[in-house]
């Protein structure tokens, strides 16, 4: 029987816990770092062991992945004065599934290989539903030797599992999934918003368009949050809303002018502003009502 390595966790959070959990229950062992030791309580109990810094964690494991807030964060944990680079042997493979910024990524990826430290960027999509079941999508920059390595970990945490090509095409596929589905809520809002200006029912409109072409999982999931005024966070505006700051960097980067992604950064920005971080990104939609 082939040896499944063993996983050090960075950052056991609401995503990254139920993600342990699922590698758990497909058989690898894990170890796990966090910065405050209770947030491992649970794993601990569940058979994981805890390591005090990420550079103990790192020299007790095959695979270290990352599941922390921004790009900082990532640096701290990989590149810190206690970070994995200072602890790894060479060989080891990091798995960031956090989402950073893709250039960032790359500096972070370059560090690391000369180190002799291999690394895949990783981030998913898929919330804590999806991190829950086990059924997230996954995007993937890096070698492909690496993927395959990596792979009957990623299958126990995710459903849909793409490599897209070198170090940072994960995170640069993630900023897209996050500008398209910012400008679907506002698409949608605004679609509802026409239906009740003109006298139509929004709730039959919706209906409708899941059957039609302008089917998507926005329409479906966050259409009924916006009809019931429901924002009970599954995705919170704040974490939405630092993610489209990563795209507009990026844009910035790369010299690309994008209104609608542009605009729709804007409203998520407005609606943090206003106090409303903490409830769904969907609630997005308040501020298109606003522009009425």
């Amino acid at each position: 029987m082939q040896h499944k390595p063993v996983i050090g966790w960075i950052g056991p959070g609401i995503m990254g816990e139920p993600m342990c959990k699922n590698l758990m229950k497909a058989g690898f062992s894990l170890s796990v770092y966090a910065r405050r030791s209770t947030s491992a309580q649970a794993l601990c109990e569940l058979g994981a062991s805890f390591y005090p810094t990420p550079a103990a964690l790192a020299a007790n494991v095959d695979i270290v992945i990352s599941m922390v807030a921004d790009t900082p964060d990532v640096e701290a944990v990989l590149l810190g004065d206690e970070g994995v680079i200072h602890g790894a042997k060479p060989g080891l493979l990091v798995i960031d599934m956090s989402t950073i910024s893709p250039v960032a990524t790359r500096e972070i990826a370059a560090q690391l290989i000369s180190h002799g430290i291999r690394f895949l960027d990783a981030p998913v999509s898929g919330g804590d539903v999806g991190a829950i079941a086990g059924t997230l999508t996954i995007m993937i920059g890096g070698e492909a030797a690496d993927v395959d390595y990596a792979r009957p970990a990623l299958e126990a945490m995710g459903k849909t599992i793409t490599h897209i090509g070198a170090h940072g095409a994960g995170q640069l596929t993630k900023a897209c999934n996050q500008l398209i589905a910012a400008q679907s809520i506002i698409a949608v809002t605004e679609a509802f918003e026409l239906a009740k200006a003109a006298g139509v029912d929004p709730a039959k409109v919706r209906e409708a368009l899941l059957g039609g072409f302008a089917y998507s999982r926005v329409l479906e999931l966050h259409g009924q949050r916006i009809l019931s005024e429901n924002y009970q966070p599954g995705f919170k505006a704040k974490l939405h809303n630092k993610d489209l700051h990563i795209v507009t960097d990026t844009l910035a980067a790369f010299g690309l002018n994008l209104p609608g992604t542009q605009r729709a950064a804007s409203y998520m920005q407005t609606l943090v502003d206003n106090g409303d971080g903490e409830l769904d990104s969907s609630a997005l939609a308040k501020v298109v009502q606003q522009q009425r």
